[in-house]
C-alpha cells in the first residue's frame, strides 16, 4: 500500500497547496513569437493543461536575457513587452485551479548566435566559441534572473523555477568541466554554485513571501558530477530557502551512469537526503499512471509529467479515473497532436523526436 497517493494535495513551504502531485515539466515548443511575446498557440498549449488537472503548470525555459535566448520561438520574461501575455497566460493557467510557474532560464553558451551579441560562459569555451564573463556580466545575468522572477510576479504567477539543468549557464556555472574561474565564482563546488545560490538569494529578497520558488537540476550529463549535485540538493534543502527540487533523471528509474555509483538507483541518492520542509520531484519517463505512481513510492513528492502530458493533455484526470492508464501508443499522427493543442510549430518540433510522430501517408 502506497503511503502517498498521487490526487493527494501538496502543500509548500511558502504557503501554497497543490491540488495533486501533477506537475507539468518544461517543454521546449518553439511557439512563442520571435521576439518572445506569447502567441495564442502557447496559451492554448499551457492553459489545456492546466484544465487537464496538473497541480502545477510550468511554462517552457522563458529567457531572462536577450543574449541569453535559446530557441527559436521561445517564451520570453526578459522585457516588459512580455508583461500582457504573461498576464494573460497566469489569468488562464490559474483559472482552471493549477499552480502557475515561470520556468526562467538563461542558456549561456548554448544560446541562439546573433550578430552584435557574444555567447556568455562562465570561461571561454573554443567548442562553443563562447568568451568568460565578467564579474561585471555575471552580477547583470544574476540581476535579470532576479528581474525576471519580479516580472513574473507582476503578471501574476504563483511562482518561478529558476532552470539550473541542462547544460544552460546556471549548470555551466556548476560544471567543473566548463566552469574554469579562478575568482569566487569558480574552484571550489561552493564557488561554483555562488552564482545559483545568489540568484535564489535575490528572487527571495524581490519577492513576496507566498511567491513559490523552485530549482532544476540534473545530476549527471553537462559536466555534472551525482555527488557534487547530491551534496548541493542537500544544501539547497537544509538552507529551505526554496519549495521544491525538479530532478531531471532522464529516467527516474534507473542507475547512475558513472559506474563509481552504481549501488543504487540515481534517484535514490536524492530521496535518502533530509529534505525537511523541501518538496523533491523528478522527470524521466514517467509515461504511465502506474509509473507515475512508482514515482512517488520511491520517495519523491510529485511527478513531473512531459512526453505523457504532450500526447494527453488531461493526462492527471485520466490517471486519478484509471490508475493502469497508458497513453496512445507511438508514434501518433499530427492530427492527434493538434487536438492534444499543440500548434503548428510544436508539432513539427516533435517530428525531430524519432518515433514519436507518424509519416504522412
Amino acid at each position: 500500500m502506497s503511503v502517498t497517493s498521487l490526487d493527494s494535495p501538496l502543500s509548500l513551504r511558502s504557503g501554497a497547496t497543490l491540488k495533486n502531485r501533477f506537475v507539468l515539466a518544461p517543454l521546449t515548443n518553439l511557439q512563442s513569437a520571435p521576439d518572445g511575446v506569447l502567441s495564442d498557440d502557447e496559451y492554448k498549449w499551457l492553459t489545456m493543461r492546466a484544465e487537464g488537472g496538473f497541480g502545477l503548470t510550468m511554462t517552457c525555459a522563458a529567457s531572462v536575457q536577450e543574449e541569453g535566448v535559446g530557441f527559436p520561438g521561445q517564451l520570453g520574461c526578459h522585457d516588459d513587452k512580455h508583461l500582457p501575455g504573461l498576464t494573460r497566460l497566469a489569468a488562464g493557467i490559474k483559472a482552471h485551479g493549477s499552480h502557475a510557474v515561470v520556468q526562467i532560464h538563461n542558456s549561456g553558451m548554448r544560446a541562439l548566435k546573433r550578430e552584435g551579441m557574444a555567447l556568455q560562459c562562465p570561461s571561454d569555451n573554443e567548442e562553443f566559441g563562447a568568451k568568460a564573463m565578467s564579474l561585471e556580466e555575471v552580477h547583470r545575468a544574476r540581476d535579470c534572473f532576479i528581474a525576471a522572477a519580479v516580472r513574473a510576479q507582476k503578471a501574476g504567477f504563483d511562482g518561478v523555477e529558476l532552470h539550473g539543468a541542462h547544460g544552460y549557464l546556471i549548470c555551466q556555472f556548476l560544471s567543473a568541466e566548463i566552469n574554469k574561474r579562478a575568482d569566487e565564482y569558480g574552484g571550489s563546488p561552493e564557488n561554483r554554485a555562488r552564482f545559483l545560490l545568489e540568484c535564489i538569494d535575490g528572487v527571495r529578497a524581490a519577492t513576496r513571501a507566498n511567491f513559490s520558488l523552485g530549482v532544476r537540476l540534473s545530476p549527471e550529463r553537462f559536466g555534472m558530477d551525482v555527488l557534487e549535485i547530491r551534496d548541493l540538493a542537500q544544501r539547497l534543502m537544509r538552507d529551505a530557502k526554496i519549495d521544491y527540487l525538479d530532478l531531471s533523471l532522464w529516467d527516474v528509474f534507473k542507475e547512475p551512469h558513472d559506474e563509481r555509483h552504481k549501488s543504487k538507483t540515481l534517484a535514490a541518492y536524492f530521496t535518502e537526503l533530509d529534505r525537511g520542509p523541501l518538496r523533491l520531484g523528478a522527470a524521466g519517463k514517467i509515461m504511465t499512471g502506474e509509473a507515475a505512481q512508482r514515482c512517488l513510492d520511491a520517495g519523491f513528492d510529485f511527478a513531473i509529467i512531459g512526453r505523457g502530458a504532450i500526447l494527453h493533455h488531461d493526462f492527471p484526470k485520466k490517471v486519478e479515473a484509471d490508475p493502469a492508464f497508458k497513453p496512445v501508443s507511438l508514434p501518433v499522427s499530427a492530427e492527434h497532436l493538434r487536438t492534444e493543442g499543440l500548434g503548428e510549430s510544436f508539432v513539427n518540433y516533435m517530428r525531430t523526436w524519432k518515433g514519436f510522430v507518424a509519416e504522412a501517408t
